[in-house]
């Protein structure tokens, strides 16, 4: 019997390892279509820096609600929970990207505690809302 149960927790470790993978996949797919759409957009229209700021937050936004929603779908429990951990999940994956990626370029750039709190809070809080209204 104690067999049994330890095998049941192991796979649903698993499996909740691999929803959150996909979720992760889910979301990026997301965000790569909406910043592709934004560039068409800034290409063709000339967008200000401004409105740009604004489609990479809501990219951000959107992105969180939607990866919320599909965990959400997933776990059947604690829903905005798991929706709080896709959003997290989410932006420290985009945080090491960024760090990655700026490693050359001036560490003063990417540095700003706000910005990042900000984003964190953000992917966060619409992971969450995806996750309660799934």
């Amino acid at each position: 019997m104690n067999v049994t149960r330890r095998l049941r927790r192991g796979n649903e470790k698993q499996n909740q390892v691999s929803v959150i993978g996909k979720t992760l996949f889910l979301m990026y797919l997301i965000s790569g279509i909406l910043l592709v759409f934004l560039a068409f957009s800034l290409y063709k229209f000339d967008l200000s820096e401004t409105v740009i700021k604004i489609g990479t937050i809501a990219v951000y936004i959107i992105s969180g609600f939607f990866g919320g929603y599909y965990i959400g779908k997933q776990m059947q429990e604690k829903k905005y929970l798991w929706g709080m951990i896709a959003g997290g999940a989410y932006f420290l994956l985009l945080l090491l990207v960024s760090l990655v990626c700026k490693k050359g370029m001036g560490m003063e750039l990417l540095i700003d505690p706000v910005k990042i709190l900000a984003t964190f809070i953000l992917c966060v809080v619409s992971g969450m809302a995806g996750g309660m209204l799934s």
